[in-house]
């Protein structure tokens, strides 16, 4: 079953940047990347840090805590010392505001 919440108006969230969505006790933190959206889990998989406080370079965002490396795009640990991918979330645009699925996990990864 999905569960579709707001994120914000397309038109107020500019490339390159992020933001954080709290659904079902969940953190998650959808980008927007020149027009195309991903949304991953905000927790670092190596040790309990939020991604949010983290730095995005290009595709990547960059754990505060170690500076693991993990891809918004497919969830994936690219740098250690995290081992394990990051959880991904389904997004969509209807009628000029981003979704994410806090239900569903996206099949990018």
């Amino acid at each position: 079953m999905s569960e579709w919440i707001d994120v914000a108006a397309v038109e107020d969230f500019p490339s390159g940047s992020f933001r954080l969505v709290t659904a079902n006790e969940m953190s998650i933190l959808v980008f927007n990347l020149s027009g195309r959206y991903y949304a991953v889990d905000n927790i670092c998989t190596h040790e309990y840090a939020q991604l949010c406080e983290g730095k995005l370079e290009g595709e990547h965002i960059i754990c505060p805590l170690h500076g693991a490396h993990f891809s918004v795009i497919t969830g994936e640990a690219l740098t250690a010392p995290a081992y394990e991918n990051l959880r991904t979330f389904p997004v969509r645009v209807t009628d000029g505001w981003l979704e994410v699925d806090a239900e569903a996990e996206s099949d990018i990864a």
